[in-house]
């Protein structure tokens, strides 16, 4: 099977290393370009065997699954210019949430597909979040669940949560890691600790905290038990984040959504569903 990559920006450069690294694809198979084709050339670079194409058009017609990473608003412009070159056996996948399935639908005979990344799959690791098409066949089904599974743990989710779990899964890491830092900042800021051992003592407890919830050791609430002693330091802590916290993380999410449906009136306004 041979993979064509549209778009090398941030996520398409994370799926194309991820791919390579854990032997999902033989670079080989691998077709890319960009629009500024310097970033497929540093790409080449490093994988020396993968294809750089020209133009969209040489990348689709020569791939079997196409991932088309470039913004949302420029998804449709990608697809009308090169309608003519999806064939019916191949498969489409865009990895923007604004566009949906029922969209790529409306316009090409093919399977179509969603895949949203995370930039931890760059470490093998984390969730990629799959939507199907209602005319995706299901070899193509398999074939994407399998490739995702080289790179993350796929989750199948419906399309009415599709904002949420990108919250969750694609930004949460930026989210967590503002969180960590503004952590780290407050640590040097009331206490004697420098910057780089605090960086180094946080950045270590969240590969341990990972590596807990990972081998199911504990759930998020029973490490809160276990380390929360009563009337201890931790309970002190715990109990100012309450206080402090509010509704923060409620209106995180209200306004993520209203971006979103912001972003979906763009999308609909081109593809005309």
């Amino acid at each position: 099977m041979k993979i064509g990559i549209i778009g090398t920006g941030n996520m398409g450069k994370i799926i194309i290393e991820a791919l390579i690294e854990s032997k999902a694809i033989s670079p080989s198979h691998l077709h890319i370009t960009n629009r500024s084709l310097k970033k497929a050339e540093d790409i080449k670079e490093k994988f020396r065997n993968v294809n750089i194409a020209r133009t969209n058009e040489d990348v689709i017609s020569s791939s079997d699954l196409v991932f088309i990473c470039v913004k949302p608003h420029d998804v449709y412009d990608v697809i009308q210019e090169n309608k003519k070159n999806f064939s019916k056996d191949k498969c489409v996948v865009s990895i923007t949430s604004p566009v949906s399935v029922n969209q790529l639908e409306s316009l090409l005979p093919c399977s179509c597909a969603r895949f949203i990344p995370s930039i931890t799959n760059r470490a093998l690791s984390g969730v990629s979040l799959l939507t199907y098409g209602s005319h995706c066949s299901d070899k193509w089904r398999r074939e994407l669940t399998k490739i995702a599974g080289h790179i993350s743990t796929p989750v199948e989710i419906d399309e009415n949560v599709t904002r949420v779990a990108s919250d969750i899964v694609s930004c949460g890491p930026a989210f967590f890691s503002y969180v960590t830092q503004r952590f780290i900042d407050a640590a040097v800021e009331v206490t004697e600790i420098d910057h780089e051992t605090a960086t180094v003592l946080a950045s270590e407890m969240l590969v341990g905290l990972g590596d807990l919830l990972k081998k199911n050791i504990y759930t998020l609430p029973t490490l809160q038990e276990k380390v929360c002693v009563k009337g201890g330091v931790t309970g002190i802590g715990i109990s100012v984040m309450e206080r402090e916290l509010g509704d923060v993380f409620e209106k995180l999410f209200e306004a993520t959504q209203e971006k979103f449906v912001d972003d979906i009136e763009g999308t609909k306004s081109q593809f005309g569903v």
